[in-house]
């Protein structure tokens, strides 16, 4: 019992303490998310009002979008002041959610403004994840994004939310997917931001927060599903490496020795849940707590550091509902973690045996037995993940147990040049390649005294082994896809790189003997690179924008008002189909090479876009061998007897372009270790095979729509 004014009052046990930080945690990230859901719905909305000229062809959205994010970096500032100067701790949580939110909104929306595609449009990969939210948007059922009757393959977490934001608003798939990709982007990063100032003091957080979401949106937001994974992973880590590495649990003759470099400053226990204040050392070296802080160190301190143990698990289970690749890498650095902190366990463990025999104390402990709790801690991790990635794996799991076993897939037969070498963005002659070396060198530096450099560097160990093992997977026919971690990497050394500014900062100020303007020059500096850096981010994803305004989108129209492509007659085929079929849409699987078709429609397809994005439950050679058999048949009848015996739901209608005598699909194949790694090939149709009364054959445009008449 504690005693205050008199009065005995009752501890509250571990259970009750992180029940209580979990839920302020998750209801300020439920009202962060909140607030950034409306600053960027205010702002898309805002910017939609208006006629803004084409991206590709004028400077005026670039030039409007800097503007923005000056008034972003204004919020921060103030936010950041606000902390500092210990006045208003909610205004300023407030202004710093709002600032992190409008700079996502403006950074992605505003140059996207005149267009209704995100980034990329619907070429190439954005063509199928475009796909992927029509499907989930047409239904809540977990279906695979092309495939009839096959659960998903790749996670649908990120999907099926967006599906049920458009089928709520009353969009359609393609048109919600911009501003579900920006609104998302803008919550994350705001979560990610709340995640942060539970770990560290809060204006680091909002510093390293604003870092992190710059580098993620210059670099990983074409891919905006695995770009929330992506501004998770630098505090998610930080926490996994709290919940499993607790030197403060060990006997405390060993705990000393091991925690005496652990933790440099009153922050460091925040992020391992060790007991103390969360508000480390100001900027300048004052050793006070930061206003607006959060005493999350002696609530999960309290609580045994289970609640980092469940985050750990929630946000690996997240990724795994979201993208696999990441999910993958997460769970190796994760992975990596619980082994380095049993061997600091059992190194402990001996130390302190050495040392109560030499001092002849009693009660030696079993050294092997000390590296049990952070790997079972590992294993309730892995546990709590692997419950909330069932939600989405459930129906492939069980589809598998029920016999249809997959195909040999291709998704990971692709080795661009990115690929066969490692990455080295700190080796860059730029802005963010000096940044990210300052990043590489803060690691190195603090490794032995930082636990956010530890787990930070943790996790870039992570990306470079998995890196190794992809090259060498090649010998083995295959590759770990590792090329896609570059912008993952990029965002852990933007984090190490924020914390080895403001700590070089504050280690200069101290040498030079506390100059009078030296804070002031430091604000200057961090203010300049920030803003040269934020406002070339349209340039950095200028191919991708202009694709955005190039392709045809839904409505038939090409946001650079020029003449739109062929996807512009899909209107008429899809009312044509309707019509013909008498079915909805989600009833008929459509074969057809133009698979856009299916972005726009939530048609099901017979055959995907390529292998490297087919179901492993589809049997994608099979069906292509399959198609091929089906253009060598001599007559009407023999193609309606082999639509009947096809062991996959065979076509409702075919969609072909026509050449000649002929009708064509452009298909495609594996050709991995081939780069590219796709071969396309043509498929002909004699028009013959469709003369009869089975089907009904309507030309539109340059296709050839034919249905099977049932």
């Amino acid at each position: 019992m504690a005693e205050r004014s008199g009065e005995s009052v009752p501890t509250r046990g571990p259970g009750a303490v992180l029940i209580r930080h979990i839920g302020s945690g998750v209801g300020e990230a439920v009202l962060a998310a909140a607030v950034a859901a409306l600053v960027a719905a205010v702002g898309l909305v805002a910017f939609s009002m208006v006629q803004w000229p084409a991206f590709n062809s004028s400077n005026v959205t670039r030039s409007l979008t800097t503007v923005g994010q000056v008034g972003a970096a204004v919020l921060l500032g103030v936010a950041i002041w606000l902390v500092r100067a210990r006045r208003w701790p909610w205004v300023a949580k407030v202004l710093s959610w709002v600032g992190i939110s409008t700079f996502v909104t403006v950074t992605l929306g505003m140059p996207l403004a005149a267009t209704k595609l995100y980034l990329f449009g619907v070429s190439v990969d954005q063509e199928f994840r475009t796909e992927y939210l029509t499907r989930l948007t047409d239904s809540a059922a977990l279906h695979d994004m092309t495939y009839a009757d096959l659960p998903p393959f790749y996670p649908a977490g990120w999907f099926w939310i967006g599906g049920r934001v458009a089928n709520v608003l009353g969009m359609d798939g393609w048109e919600a997917f911009k501003p579900y990709a920006i609104g998302s982007l803008a919550v994350v990063a705001v979560i990610a931001l709340v995640l942060w100032s539970k770990l560290i003091r809060a204006d680091w957080a909002i510093g390293v927060s604003a870092a992190t979401t710059a580098v993620t949106v210059a670099y990983a937001s074409p891919e905006a599903y695995s770009a929330v994974i992506v501004l998770l992973l630098p505090p998610a880590l930080i926490l996994a490496w709290g919940a499993l590495y607790r030197p403060l649990e060990l006997p405390s003759s060993a705990a000393g020795a091991v925690t005496s470099s652990a933790a440099d400053a009153p922050g460091e226990a925040a992020a391992s849940g060790d007991k103390g204040t969360a508000g480390g050392e100001d900027a300048a070296g004052s050793g006070g707590a930061a206003a607006g802080s959060a005493p999350t160190a002696s609530g999960l301190g309290t609580a045994g550091g289970w609640g980092a143990v469940i985050g750990a698990g929630l946000f690996l289970g997240m990724a795994a509902s979201f993208y696999t690749l990441y999910f993958a890498v997460a769970a190796f650095a994760v992975g990596l973690m619980g082994l380095v902190s049993a061997g600091l366990a059992v190194r402990a463990q001996r130390a302190t045996n050495r040392a109560r025999h030499v001092t002849g104390e009693s009660g030696t402990g079993s050294i092997w037995r000390a590296a049990v709790p952070p790997l079972v801690r590992l294993v309730v991790i892995a546990a709590i993940a692997g419950v909330v990635a069932l939600v989405v794996w459930l129906p492939f799991v069980l589809k598998m147990l029920g016999g249809t076993m997959p195909s040999s897939g291709t998704a990971f037969h692709y080795l661009p040049e990115g690929g066969s070498q490692l990455p080295l963005p700190m080796a860059e002659f730029s802005l963010s390649g000096v940044f990210f070396l300052l990043g590489t060198a803060w690691l190195v530096l603090r490794a032995a005294s930082s636990r956010r450099a530890q787990a930070l560097g943790i996790g870039v160990v992570a990306i470079y082994l998995w890196c190794l093992l992809s090259m060498t997977a090649t010998a083995a026919g295959t590759t770990l896809l590792s090329f896609r971690l570059t912008p993952v990497l990029e965002v852990l050394l933007a984090a190490a790189g924020a914390f080895g500014f403001v700590e070089g900062a504050r280690e200069a100020y101290r040498t030079l003997d506390e100059p009078g303007r030296f804070k002031l020059a430091v604000v200057v500096v961090a203010i300049v690179g920030a803003l040269a850096f934020t406002q070339d981010i349209p340039q950095v994803l200028k191919p991708e924008i202009t694709t955005a305004y190039t392709d045809t989108d839904g409505n038939g129209e090409r946001a650079d008002k020029r003449a739109p492509g062929a996807a512009s007659y899909y209107r008429e085929i899809d009312a044509a189909l309707i019509a013909q079929t008498g079915r909805p849409r989600s009833d008929s699987v459509v074969l057809t090479a133009d698979t856009s078709f299916l972005s726009f429609y939530p048609y099901y397809g017979f055959q995907a876009l390529t292998s490297h994005y087919a179901n492993p439950l589809a049997d994608f050679a099979g069906r292509a061998a399959t198609i091929e058999s089906w253009s060598k048949l001599n007559s009407s009848a023999a193609l309606v007897d082999a639509l009947g015996k096809t062991p996959w739901r065979a076509p409702d209608a075919f969609l072909f372009r026509s050449s000649g005598d002929t009708y064509t699909l452009r298909l495609a194949k594996d050709v991995y270790p081939n780069d590219p790694n796709v071969k396309r090939y043509t498929v002909s149709f004699p028009k013959e095979l469709f003369a009869d009364p089975h089907f009904t054959t309507t030309n539109i445009g340059p296709f050839t729509l034919v249905v099977v008449n049932r």
